[in-house]
């Protein structure tokens, strides 16, 4: 963001203000050059290792337009539902550098994999693995192996992934049984790799040092035991965005000089061939690419207590406060930050947790003011309901001074859409 010469703050190239009063609140907005230079920004850092693939990791923010962005950008996908597939699908994305992932993947989703051509299956569990290999027929289909390393990231429980305890792939123990499975009775398979994931918003790098430790020595200890010669490691994502001040991720290069170095000494140590290095970032690349503007309405002053301000979204346009506790900074569109009073921000949902930030500082908020809450654009929208039988917002991106819709805002009738009244009940 910056202020224009009228002394108004942009994004973009976009009046903030003329964005609320355009198209309404609650509003997502998504600054496209934001996107483009964090992808530039990691193809950059990784250069110097020759094998590296970036997939987005859809889950973050998955439309056909951000689909379109990172794709024109270089990248691959990381999709982990059928719905996504089929909106990377629609966006004209290249399908071979598509990964579908996840823990209990549908006949129908992974026949629709199979149908549009994804170049990667990453399988979670025994089940699927025979599933895949019957519904593959007479197709060959590229595989990873995903494996828990048993490393517990300092972050939120429900955003790890890789501790020993998981919903979430092989345990270290059953690599084996795994393999020869797939070996000896998955003619359609072709496994290529392992892959690992241990977590969101990770700040400590040495957590990647230990994981590229465990990936390349399981590499070679398979190439010795079953004269297979795996040929890629994908670790995943995870890189922590600030959302306040009180948050000092690394940077992406701090990153890939961490990973790259580990990558390069795990290389030497367990004597293999380099593997391609698959790298999944989302939150990183879409979440500080997006803010959501809010219209301020009610407020209350509890005597001798918090004074609450009410706008109008809240919980079913960012579940992560009420979820896991997430921290956002804000700030008033319209006003200069002097004469500041602590207030609290409501949503406008039936749920008594349904506060989008505790005691934050803003200049006399008032009834009419527009508020921007910073570091929006990962697993907001994503993550959206109609709790209340409320509407969903609209979506715009903004570039060179240039706004477009790309999630139009639900009307009362698509609320209803899919709602059916048996014959029954009808008078």
């Amino acid at each position: 963001m910056r202020t224009n010469s009228n002394g108004r703050l942009e994004i973009g190239g976009c009046d903030v203000i003329g964005l609320a009063e355009k198209y309404g609140t609650p509003l997502y907005v998504i600054d496209e050059q934001t996107i483009r230079n964090i992808c530039k920004d990691y193809k950059s850092a990784f250069s110097k290792y020759e094998k590296v693939k970036m997939l987005y990791a859809s889950k973050a923010l998955c439309n056909t337009a951000v689909s379109s962005i990172v794709a024109s950008e270089g990248f691959g996908f990381d999709a982990v539902s059928g719905g996504e597939i089929f909106t990377i699908y629609k966006s004209g994305a290249d399908m071979s550098k598509v990964l579908f992932n996840g823990n209990n993947k549908s006949f129908d989703e992974i026949s629709l994999a199979l149908d549009l051509g994804v170049g990667r299956i990453s399988v979670d569990n025994f089940f699927e693995i025979s599933l895949l290999n019957e519904l593959a027929k007479s197709k060959s289909v590229d595989i990873l192996l995903r494996i828990t390393p048993g490393i517990e990231c300092h972050t939120h429980e429900y955003i790890q992934t890789g501790q020993i305890d998981s919903k979430f792939g092989f345990d270290l123990s059953q690599i084996d049984e795994a393999v020869e499975l797939i070996l000896t009775e998955c003619e359609n398979l072709t496994l290529r790799g392992l892959h690992a994931h241990i977590g969101s918003q990770i700040f400590e790098t040495k957590v990647f040092s230990d994981e590229i430790e465990i990936l390349v020595k399981e590499l070679a200890r398979i190439n010795e035991k079953y004269n297979l010669k795996l040929d890629e490691i994908n670790i995943g994502g995870g890189i922590g965005v600030k959302y306040t001040e009180n948050d000092c991720p690394p940077s992406i290069y701090e990153t890939a000089e961490k990973i790259l170095t580990s990558l390069e000494k795990a290389i030497e140590k367990y004597k293999i061939d380099p593997p391609a290095l698959i790298l999944e970032p989302g939150r990183s690349i879409i979440s500080t690419s997006g803010v959501t503007l809010y219209t301020i309405g009610s407020s209350k002053q509890v005597p001798n207590g918090t004074k609450y301000v009410a706008i109008d979204g809240g919980m079913a346009d960012n579940p992560r406060p009420a979820m896991y506790g997430a921290d956002y900074s804000a700030f008033i569109v319209n006003k200069e930050e002097i004469s500041l009073q602590k207030v609290t921000i409501a949503g406008r949902f039936c749920e008594s947790g349904d506060i989008l930030i505790k005691n934050i500082n803003l200049p006399n908020p008032e009834e009419g003011d527009i508020l921007c809450v910073l570091n929006t654009g990962a697993y907001n929208y994503s993550m959206a309901s109609n709790y209340n039988r409320v509407q969903k917002p609209a979506m715009v991106l903004v570039n060179n001074s240039q706004s477009d819709i790309i999630e139009i805002r639900e009307t009362l009738e698509d609320l209803i859409s899919h709602d059916v009244i048996p014959d029954r009940l009808k008078k």
